[in-house]
């Protein structure tokens, strides 16, 4: 039995009364200016996220030269998933902004994580070699990562109980809005001027920082445990960190770190190779490279369509089913359309149609982030909320980075992207078996 559960607030029961129509709470102008600041950080943090996999091919096709190494296809892939990795470990570095959000507030420090991604992701434009992108990539990382865990964090206190599980559907449908807007600056800015140009749209989001710290208030939960007595705002990160490991929490610490490290390894591989992938199948098809640029973005876009269907569906699944089972049909779907697509399609003669089509599942499974999004605030109270979905994130990207530089050895052995991207749906597999150890929160209100 978890002890943690001993912590939550006295269960509600939907449907108890059927013959009342429960009324929903209204939002205030304040929650909804709030969750539209953050909501916009999401979408430019999809934008930023998904700019370097659109921009792969060109960008490693000038930089690996001049860095001395030959642009093959197989170095094409194998770089491409070096720096992949060396992004998701700076994502999961970004485990100490939930310490800091906890001491310090939501708002400023989401504003922070906005500002650093937005700086380096601009300063990309102007590697002059591989390893000077890494470094942008890497520092970008960290400042991307922090912003999930920040904004679901704001969405669970500052909104309504009866209405922050959709909220927080509401919110994951953001990145991959990011998502379309990237495609579209591809398909006009960086099918025209190039991928420097990809990158400079990056620096966008920094005007957004500076609106969140001036504009957004903190949610209300946060400000009185800040000033109460149920927790106090200097409290050590070192013991943040330790009660995740607590006897009462380190059940859920464990398995939720490694159920977001299976999404995580799900997105890189549908999500992220989705334009190598499509570059690739349009390029055999015959394709010139501004026909297959505008493909990669079209395919994109297909994804993110799919995506926030996914991600609009996950909590009215979670509800309904609970948290544990309605994530166990979105890893049975990517691990059944990551074979589908990568294992089989992808070595059709003929399948970059195809091809396109799978992205709708991809996509749509794809959303489970947004069950991660309601249930980890659920799982913790609010003195180690932003901590708890800060480190759990991260631990989740340190092992989608492992994967990464094992996709890139994969990758240069088989000389194609195909069967290394297939065999990530193994990740799915275990995912699936590490569900019936999770703590299933439905019905539980968001804890104090």
């Amino acid at each position: 039995m978890d002890k943690a559960v001993a912590l939550q607030e006295p269960v509600i029961t939907p449907g108890a009364n059927p013959g009342i129509k429960l009324q929903r709470t209204p939002l205030t102008r304040e929650q909804i200016g709030g969750f539209w600041a953050v909501y916009s950080g999401w979408v430019l943090d999809g934008v930023d996220s998904v700019i370097y996999a659109l921009v792969l091919i060109p960008a490693l096709t000038e930089l690996l030269p001049a860095s001395g190494i030959v642009a093959t296809p197989g170095n094409l892939g194998m770089y491409g998933s070096i720096l992949f990795a060396l992004f998701l470990i700076g994502w999961g570095l970004s485990f100490i902004w939930g310490p800091l959000a906890d001491r310090f507030g939501r708002v400023k420090t989401l504003a922070a994580s906005i500002l650093i991604y937005s700086v380096f992701t601009g300063a990309a434009a102007f590697a002059d070699n591989v390893w000077e992108l890494a470094a942008f990539r890497l520092i970008a990382g960290i400042g991307v990562g922090g912003e999930w865990a920040l904004a679901g964090t704001y969405v669970a206190e500052s909104w309504p109980e009866d209405r922050r599980k959709m909220g927080a559907g509401y919110l994951q449908t953001g990145y991959y809005v990011g998502f379309f807007i990237a495609a579209w600056l591809n398909y006009t800015i960086g099918a025209t001027y190039g991928w420097r140009a990809m990158f400079l749209c990056g620096l966008a989001p920094a005007l957004l920082a500076i609106f969140t710290v001036l504009r957004v208030k903190e949610p209300g939960q946060w400000s009185k445990a800040a000033h109460g007595t149920v927790v106090a705002a200097k409290t050590a990160a070192r013991s943040s960190f330790r009660e995740l490991f607590s006897p009462a929490f380190r059940r859920r610490t464990i398995t939720s770190a490694s159920l977001v490290g299976v999404a995580v390894i799900g997105l890189w591989a549908g999500s992220v190779y989705e334009a190598s992938a499509v570059v690739t199948l349009a390029t055999r098809a015959g394709v010139d490279h501004v026909g297959a640029v505008h493909l990669a973005s079209i395919g994109a876009a297909i994804l993110s369509f799919a995506t926030i269907l996914g991600c609009l569906a996950a909590p009215w699944l979670a509800e309904r089913l609970g948290r544990r089972t309605a994530l166990g049909i979105y890893f049975a779907g990517m691990a059944v359309s990551i074979v589908f697509a990568f294992g089989w399609v992808f070595y059709l003669p003929d399948g970059l149609k195809l091809f396109m089509v799978s992205l709708l599942f991809l996509g749509f499974f794809g959303g489970n982030f947004a069950i991660f999004s309601l249930w980890l605030p659920e799982q913790y109270p609010t003195r180690i909320r932003a901590t708890a979905f800060a480190f759990n994130a991260s631990i989740g990207r340190f092992l989608g980075a492992g994967v990464n530089f094992l996709l890139a050895a994969a990758i240069q052995w088989q000389g194609s992207l195909g069967l290394p991207v297939a065999w990530t749906a193994a990740a799915f597999v275990a995912g699936l078996l590490i569900l019936p150890f999770a703590v299933e929160t439905r019905n539980h209100k968001l804890p104090q």
